[in-house]
């Protein structure tokens, strides 16, 4: 049998339910905080796409650069790609993230990986052959 996921003690069908103002009484400051100030244009946006998708009026994958934007409970189960400053990554959304920025789910910076030095890059490389 499957565990109930609980969030603050609301189940997934109560927490689709509320209002973006009773969800806030649940997350944390910083969170509610950019909550209360409004959504930018951009955040404002990336909800009117979550809203068509949900409505089934679009059936395209919803892009954004928007990371700076809290999960709502609107969200759950969707697959957003996110920005991460070259290319986009696909996030799905789950109940753990509720709360969380989509900036936080796609790294930004990639391993550097060396390969062999260039030519003159050390003394012994300068006579290595060009090819």
């Amino acid at each position: 049998m499957a565990k109930e996921i609980l969030f603050y003690g609301k189940n997934i069908e109560e927490l689709k339910k509320l209002s973006i103002e009773s969800f806030m009484e649940l997350i944390n400051s910083r969170q509610r905080r950019s909550l209360k100030r409004g959504f930018t244009p951009a955040q404002k946006s990336l909800l009117e796409k979550i809203r068509k998708h949900n409505s089934g009026m679009s059936k395209k994958q919803i892009k954004t650069h928007c990371r700076d934007m809290v999960i709502l409970p609107e969200m759950l189960g969707l697959t957003i790609l996110v920005h991460q400053g070259k290319e986009f990554s696909p996030v799905t959304i789950i109940e753990e993230m509720l709360g969380h920025y989509l900036g936080e789910f796609t790294q930004t910076r990639v391993k550097v990986k060396h390969s062999a030095p260039g030519i003159g890059a050390t003394k012994s490389s300068a006579s290595v052959s060009v090819k």
